[in-house]
C-alpha cells in the first residue's frame, strides 16, 4: 500500500477514490468499513446482510464519490448515513416482502379451501342424484318441483292437478326412500 494513502486525509482519498485508484478505496475501507459493519450488523441483526450493506455502501462510493461533500461532515459521518439507509430500505423491503407472502398464503388457503368445497359439494351433489334415481317418476317429480323448485305442496298440487293429499303422500314416501338411499352414503345420520 501506498505510504502516502495511510496518511491521508478522508478527503484526500475521496479525490484518490474519484481518480479510480483502488489503493484509495481500500484505505478508506481499512479505516471505515468496521464501524460501517457494526451499525449495518446493529440495524439489521444478520452478519450476511450487514455485509451485503457494506458492500453496497463501498461500491456506492466508488461509482459516486463526488455524492461525499466534506463542507457537510466527515467521511465517516456520510458512510454511516448511507448504511443507515440501505439498512432501512433493507429493512423496510423485507417487511413488504413478508407482507406480500402472507397475502398470497391467505389467498392460496382460500383457494385451495374455495376447491375443496367445491369437490365436497359435487360429491353431495352426486350422491343425491343418485338417490333420486330410485324414487318413481311421480315422487321424483313432486320433489323437485316442491324443493328444487321452491314450490309449495298446494302450488304442486295445482301444477300436476293432483289433490293435495296425494302430493303429500308420495312427498312423504319419496322421502323415507331418500333418507334411506342417504344413509347408506353416510351422507345423513341415522
Amino acid at each position: 500500500m501506498d505510504h502516502d494513502l495511510v496518511h491521508a486525509s478522508d478527503a484526500a482519498l475521496i479525490v484518490g477514490v474519484g481518480r479510480w485508484r483502488q489503493d484509495a478505496l481500500a484505505e478508506v475501507y481499512r479505516r471505515h468499513a468496521g464501524s460501517v459493519l457494526a451499525l449495518a450488523r446493529r440495524l439489521l441483526a444478520s452478519r450476511e446482510e450487514a455485509e451485503e450493506v457494506v458492500q453496497e455502501v463501498f461500491l456506492r462510493l466508488w461509482n459516486q464519490p463526488e455524492r461525499f461533500e466534506p463542507a457537510r461532515g466527515s467521511l465517516r459521518s456520510y458512510l454511516l448515513a448511507q448504511t443507515h439507509g440501505r439498512a432501512i430500505d433493507r429493512l423496510r423491503s423485507d417487511t413488504a416482502r413478508r407482507a406480500r407472502e402472507e397475502r398470497d398464503a391467505r389467498r392460496t388457503a382460500t383457494g385451495a379451501y374455495d376447491l375443496e368445497h367445491e369437490v365436497a359439494d359435487l360429491v353431495v351433489a352426486e350422491q343425491v342424484r343418485a338417490a333420486l334415481a330410485v324414487l318413481s317418476d311421480d315422487e321424483r317429480e313432486i320433489v323437485q318441483l316442491a324443493y328444487f323448485g321452491g314450490h309449495t305442496y298446494a302450488e304442486v298440487a295445482t301444477m300436476l292437478r293432483t289433490p293435495a293429499g296425494t302430493v303429500k303422500g308420495r312427498m312423504r314416501s319419496a322421502l323415507t326412500k331418500l333418507r334411506r338411499e342417504l344413509l347408506t352414503t353416510g351422507l345423513v345420520r341415522p
